[in-house]
């Protein structure tokens, strides 16, 4: 593989990421919405699965879990379109259900990411590549960005 054909990973600044807000915000709201609806259909199918087997008419339940599985899948599509539409905007989702997402970003010579979470007015935390939401730090002054 050549280097020209290595796909280069968009390095975001504060700002640039902040400008990025309002469309970011919109796909992610949409994707938290979604998120909640799969894992609610998902349980749901759990619980028709299990009172198909544990009911005399198994029937019953048979249409409304094609129906529920159905929309799973509509919605589990919906929702990798999404969160393919945040990855060519170079933004890695994170979270689904929570709005996590991570900017690719460099402070003070290193890789690290610039952490954003549905809600907060700004991107205003980084974290470590292999640090996650947990090892999130304010962005300070001591922040020198390269874009």
């Amino acid at each position: 593989m050549t280097s020209s054909s290595v796909p280069s990973v968009r390095v975001f600044s504060v700002e640039q990421a902040n400008a990025m807000l309002p469309l970011v915000s919109a796909i992610v709201a949409d994707i938290v919405e979604l998120s909640r609806d799969v894992i609610s259909r998902r349980e749901r199918i759990v619980d028709l699965e299990h009172r198909a087997n544990y009911d005399s008419a198994p029937r019953v339940y048979a249409e409304e879990l094609r129906l529920v599985k159905d929309e799973l899948q509509s919605d589990s599509d919906r929702l990798q379109n999404y969160v393919e539409e945040l990855r060519e905007l170079g933004v890695e989702p994170k979270s689904g259900p929570e709005g996590l997402v991570d900017f690719p970003a460099v402070i003070n010579g290193r890789s690290v990411f610039l952490c954003w979470k549905l809600g907060e007015p700004t991107v205003s935390h980084w974290h470590d590549m292999d640090a996650g939401f947990a090892g999130r730090q304010p962005i300070t002054s001591d922040c020198a960005f390269q874009d």
